[in-house]
């Protein structure tokens, strides 16, 4: 990349000069070298560098900076014949040197930027640029550090010297009358958190001063005289005396600041003071404190400042002693309001001293002696006498064994004074410490007398030891498990590791043990049993037996498996399945859900525990045929049969959580079965199954032809099953199926004749069918006009016969109707379309094999059972005239 002569006096060269003339650290920003650059590259650009350094030192204010980085070039000019020979190691070392040695030069300036800003985080631009020349930083890196630092840097804002009314201390004196820390309380109210004063007086939320003052004088008016009005008349004759009632608000800001300046409080304290009690905003607060720190001409000295860093540092004694030391050319001011405020301090805290010395309660001479260390923390002999007063003692310990472990419980100390904390001693030796007046040791010596005491301490202060009486620690067998089976009932334990033995009675008598268990085969099913299972210890006088665990315990017969369930989808709550089961003949029976398939066959008898460990609930409600489950995810569902402790495993199936079609019916057109459905979501493929066949459809082949077509007989009655399947590792799993059923269809046929003369015509209705039938009802109706009528209801009934055997011949008299008029029969119970039906239907239990009960006619089919398919003669035979 070609040398930019003037980009390196403006980045360089210019923030060089500016730093004091101090040459930039990095080497690689004074000879503008780069990581990639070759050694003839770096020859050919530390040459044109000092060429350009030759024709800047021609101007005055580049002659310093260039002569030092001539001089600096002597040390350098090895590292650059090296490079011009091709070794570029020395140069690269010494560009590594001095980038560090710049990120060293950058993170100093940074630390003394910090330093000087302080809280305020403000900082003068004269005081930036001393900075940044002392580290040799430039001007504008110098204020890119101060802005990352979120350090504003601004000339300290003006202030008023003198106040704008002559009569501003009659005006003081009367707002301390009032009460009122400044003057803006009194022209805004209590109310005017962050208030700001320097650019202008602005109070958020209130009106501007001169309507504010106006307020504040209509208030005042409205009160009864007396002296509070006599000291709001002279501020408010103040401020209506003052051209700009404004500035005589932010010099009563200003003057009250000053003063607390004087005492030289941190930037810390000056801020709570002007935000807390000078009522003013945040930003101007710091501004305000920077502009009157820069009125105050640098830090303070003399005896007044050596004082009150005394004072502030907590050395009340010292101050006195350094007050004493002072002559009284030096008491002077400040100076002497400081030391009479110490040496009062120091002697209200050695009254409190000598107090305490002369107490008889501890808790009243520990409360003097706090008191005199609030005032003079550094009072001579106070704290080793405060370290000295122990607390009252704790009462009443008492040390019960709890489990494997042991419970301490006590009253608390008397004390009222200070923090006691409690030191729980086992056999002498320190346990814990608490505030609470419990305690617990999980880990005792076991078969042993152990003695607790409990010592409450005040600091490194205790009182004497409150000691409970001493117990023996005996834990129970541990574990204890019991499982109930048939006629049989089986225990097992953990001994303690101190017991000699484990007993275990049944109601009293005792049961042979083996090892860690037993095995007890005289109970009856059915009956319960009190089982006390205690541990033996070793003592000076035989064996001493624990109070033992008990459990009760019922054993009974082994709970019958379910050989299979089947599940199908509940139509009033979505998600949820039906379980339908034979119910065993006893136990109760649960589903539970498992990863894979179960690790125990159908019919094994496994302890209750061990299911629960391997399975996971599945919420159930019963129900007439069975349980309404809700599995969620996909898992294997595993019946069980719980009796007691134990459990039979049955039947399983690997649910997947498939969403069964809805809305499904279907419609028989001579042999041919029309069926359709409202697709699942999710769900590749359904599976159709009716009369013993079935067939995969997927989604595009349901939409591509409108529903899914079957051929069947149309004489037989029919069930189809649409159910969601999806393969699953390798696998067709089906999720809980929709279905419907379709009687079978008795196809009818019926003609109309007009037989004998024209003065005594009839009509014949001759109905045939291709089996025999009977018809449970058949009607003749007659409609007037061009339309056919639609139903029996639709026209006028010229006759009905009941119970009518097929084949049939009928006859009734011909109508006396003006023509044109229609003739057409109808059997009751004939429907076109089938029912949708899904468990849990209240009607569902009434339907017969091979029959069907459709929306419109249910339960009205013939008495055969079979749905009548009535079929018209011709048109011509129908419609007379």
């Amino acid at each position: 990349m070609a040398f930019d002569e003037e980009r390196y006096v403006r980045e360089v060269l210019e923030p060089a000069r500016e730093a004091g003339g101090t040459p930039p650290a990095d080497l690689g920003a004074r000879y503008q070298l780069g990581e990639a650059m070759t050694a003839r590259d770096v020859a050919e650009t530390a040459k044109q560098v000092r060429q350009c350094w030759r024709r800047a030192r021609g101007m005055l204010k580049y002659r310093r900076l260039i002569d030092r980085m001539e001089a600096d070039h002597a040390r350098f000019a090895p590292l650059f014949a090296a490079a011009a020979e091709g070794d570029l190691t020395p140069l690269r070392a010494a560009l590594r040197d001095s980038h560090a040695r710049a990120g060293r030069r950058l993170d100093d300036a940074a630390r003394r930027l910090d330093d000087a800003a302080g809280p305020l985080r403000l900082l003068s631009p004269a005081l930036l640029s001393t900075i940044a020349r002392s580290v040799g930083v430039g001007q504008e890196e110098a204020l890119r550090l101060a802005a990352a630092r979120s350090i504003d840097v601004r000339e300290p804002d003006p202030l008023p010297r003198a106040a704008p009314y002559s009569g501003y201390g009659r005006a003081r004196e009367a707002l301390d009358a009032l009460g009122l820390p400044h003057l803006g309380r009194f022209v805004f109210g209590d109310d005017c958190a962050g208030m700001e004063v320097l650019d202008d007086v602005v109070v958020p939320g209130a009106e501007p001063v001169a309507e504010a003052v106006a307020a504040a004088e209509a208030r005042w008016a409205a009160r009864p005289r007396g002296p509070w009005t006599v000291s709001a008349d002279t501020v408010l004759t103040a401020l209506r005396g003052t051209p700009d009632p404004a500035t005589l608000v932010r010099y009563d800001i200003v003057a009250r600041l000053r003063e607390r300046v004087r005492e030289h409080p941190y930037d810390d304290t000056l801020l709570r003071h002007a935000t807390g009690e000078l009522d003013l905003a945040a930003a101007d607060a710091r501004r305000l404190i920077f502009a009157v720190r820069g009125e105050s001409g640098g830090v303070p000295s003399g005896p007044a400042a050596r004082l009150r860093e005394l004072v502030d540092a907590g050395e009340i004694h010292a101050a006195v002693d350094y007050a004493d030391a002072l002559g009284p050319q030096d008491l002077t001011g400040e100076a002497a309001e400081l030391a009479t405020e110490v040496r009062a301090r120091l002697a209200g805290a050695v009254r409190l001293r000598d107090r305490a010395r002369a107490a008889i309660d501890p808790d009243d001479a520990w409360i003097a002696l706090r008191d005199a260390l609030q005032r003079v923390p550094d009072l001579p002999g106070a704290a080793d006498m405060l370290a000295r007063l122990a607390p009252y003692p704790a009462r009443g310990v008492r040390a019960e064994p709890q489990g494997d472990g042991v419970g301490l419980t006590w009253q608390p100390s008397p004390s009222r004074a200070g923090r006691v904390v409690y030191d729980v001693h086992r056999n002498g030796a320190p346990l814990s410490t608490t505030e609470r007046t419990t305690a617990r040791d999980d880990r005792p010596p076991v078969n042993v007398p152990v003695t607790y005491s409990v010592v409450a301490r005040r600091d490194d202060a205790s009182a004497p030891p409150a000691v409970a009486a001493p117990v023996v620690v005996r834990p129970e067998p541990g574990d204890v498990r019991l499982t109930a089976g048939d006629g049989v009932v089986w225990g097992r334990w953990t001994r303690p590791a101190e017991a000699s033995r484990v007993v275990v009675s049944r109601d009293g008598l005792p049961v042979q043990v083996i090892d860690t268990g037993f095995r007890d085969a005289g109970v009856v099913n059915g009956t319960a049993y009190v089982y006390v299972v205690a541990a033996a210890y070793p003592g000076p006088e035989g064996e001493v037996f624990t109070p033992g665990v008990r459990h009760t315990v019922t054993p009974r017969g082994l709970p019958r498996p379910i050989a299979g369930f089947t599940l199908h989808p509940d139509p009033s709550s979505p998600g949820t399945l039906l379980a339908w089961y034979d119910e065993p003949p006893s136990g109760v029976v649960e589903f539970v859900a498992l990863d894979s398939a179960p690790q125990w066959t159908a019919g094994t008898t496994v302890p209750l525990a061990d299911l629960r460990a391997a399975s996971r609930a599945v919420p159930s409600i019963p129900t007439r045929e069975g349980q309404a489950i809700r599995p969620g995810a996909q898992c294997v569902l595993l019946a069980v049969t719980i009796a007691g402790d134990l459990a039979t495993v049955g039947g399983h199936l690997e649910h997947v959580n498939l969403a069964t079609p809805t809305g499904l019916s279907a419609q028989r057109r001579g042999a041919t079965v029309y069926v359709g459905f409202d697709w699942p979501p999710d769900v590749p493929e359904v599976e159709v199954r009716w009369a013993g066949r079935d067939m995969l459809v997927s989604s595009a082949a349901y939409r591509a032809q409108g529903g899914v077509r079957l051929e069947a007989p149309e004489s037989e009655a029919l069930t189809v099953e649409v159910a969601p399947t999806a393969l699953v590792r390798g696998e067709r799993l089906c999720g809980p199926p929709a279905w419907v059923r379709l009687a079978g269809r008795v196809p009818v046929r019926y003609d109309l004749l007009r037989e004998g003369p024209a003065w005594r015509r009839t009509v014949v209705v001759e109905v045939t069918s291709d089996r025999p039938v009977r018809l449970r009802r058949l009607a003749l109706v007659l409609k007037a006009g061009h339309v056919q009528p639609k139903s029996a209801d639709d026209g006028v009934l010229l006759d009905h016969w009941t119970d009518v055997d097929l084949p049939a011949r009928l006859s009734v008299p011909a109508p006396r109707q003006d023509k044109p008029y229609w003739l057409r029969c109808f059997a009751e119970g004939a429907s076109p379309a089938g029912r949708r039906w899904s468990p849990g239907d209240d009607d569902f239990d009434g339907i017969a094999d091979g029959g069907i009960m459709d929306e419109d006619t249910a339960g009205e089919g013939p008495a055969d059972g079979g749905e009548v398919a009535l079929i018209d003669p011709p048109v011509r035979r129908m419609k007379v005239g």
